[in-house]
């Protein structure tokens, strides 16, 4: 502990690969602190939060790079010169600005990493939003319209014709796909690399949900965007999986179905990565997640996942609001768990 006390005093002798190391002894405690800050006062919202400039950052350049009509290779060149620009300019200001804070003071460096790290974070946001689909399907006089108008603020496919239990799969699948992009790995990428790793992060996945899609405008565009998005979530998506695991088992939920629902079906996803989550919450659950979902009027078929061994309804989104809450308090504690390997003895 002596130890670990003269490491975090060590701080105010702030020296920049401090902060980029394999698990830095302050890494652990910069990202419990941005957790905590998150669960107090979730996601600021206002003009200058890095997410909004980063997406007025990728809306500029894809403005000056993207040429309608061009080839495949062209327009894919273009792309990874999008993401290559990007992450230059996040990766060098964030870095920059870190060593700046740092020949003021090591506890100036440190308060800005935190201030960073519970910016490229966003469960308490995510849970707030599910809440806010949840509620009006469960007053005395169940409002759909509403539920419909709240869910059409966090899916991408069309809501107006959706049912009850159609609200409630939009919904629980997407706090379990974003366990991954709004936690578990921004929390992975600022305990391996400081602030800019979480903010570098932030950024692919930014460009993923701007450019990624495979559409007849983004397929070769945004190609680059998507299959580093794909990179990025690997590692953390299957943490996520055993995570969601661990917190199903603690809360008595269907462990052997989650994690055969893994196996069996997450393959089936378009995504290498977010069938993973959608798969072992839809296990935990006992319910069938997947299926018919429309965009701009043509339907898609997404493959099932989980047995249908009962309906959807809106309990469900407080479950999977719960698990979400359990990953965030698992992922502080490992955080911290994390700076005092780093700092033990030895």
């Amino acid at each position: 502990m002596t130890e670990a006390m003269e490491q975090l005093s060590a701080i105010g002798r702030y020296e920049p690969g401090d902060w980029f190391g394999f698990l830095p002894a302050a890494a652990g405690f910069v990202v419990a602190a941005a957790l905590l800050l998150d669960a107090v006062l979730g996601d600021p919202v206002r003009p200058t939060h890095p997410v909004r400039l980063m997406g007025l950052l990728i809306s500029f350049l894809e403005r000056k790079l993207y040429r309608p009509g061009a080839g495949k290779w062209p327009a894919r060149l273009a792309g990874v010169g999008l993401v290559v620009v990007v992450l230059g300019i996040i990766g060098g200001v964030s870095w920059a600005v870190l060593w700046i804070c740092g020949q003021v003071s090591g506890w100036l460096a440190l308060a800005v990493s935190v201030w960073g790290v519970y910016t490229a974070v966003a469960p308490r946001e995510l849970a707030r939003t599910a809440e806010a689909v949840r509620r009006p399907l469960e007053e005395p006089q169940p409002d759909l319209a509403e539920a419909r108008r709240q869910v059409g603020t966090i899916v991408g496919r069309d809501t107006g014709r959706m049912d009850e239990r159609e609200v409630v799969r939009a919904t629980v699948e997407t706090v379990a796909e974003n366990i991954v992009d709004a936690l578990v790995s921004p929390v992975v990428y600022a305990l391996l690399f400081g602030m800019p790793g979480a903010l570098l992060y932030r950024s692919v996945n930014t460009l993923d949900s701007m450019v990624g899609y495979k559409n007849e405008k983004y397929i070769h565009f945004g190609w680059a965007a998507a299959r580093l998005d794909d990179v990025v979530n690997w590692l953390p998506a299957r943490l996520t999986g055993w995570l969601l695991l661990a917190a199903g088992y603690c809360r008595h939920l269907d462990v052997k179905g989650g994690y055969v629902a893994w196996r069996r079906d997450a393959p089936s996803h378009p995504s290498p990565n977010s069938g993973i989550p959608e798969a072992v919450v839809a296990g935990l659950l006992g319910v069938r997640l997947g299926g018919w979902n429309w965009y701009d009027g043509q339907p898609s078929f997404r493959a099932y996942l989980g047995q249908d061994r009962r309906p959807l309804q809106p309990s469900d989104i407080t479950a999977v609001r719960r698990l979400l809450r359990d990953l965030t308090l698992l992922s502080g504690v490992a955080a911290l768990f994390c700076s005092v390997i780093a700092c033990w003895p030895g």
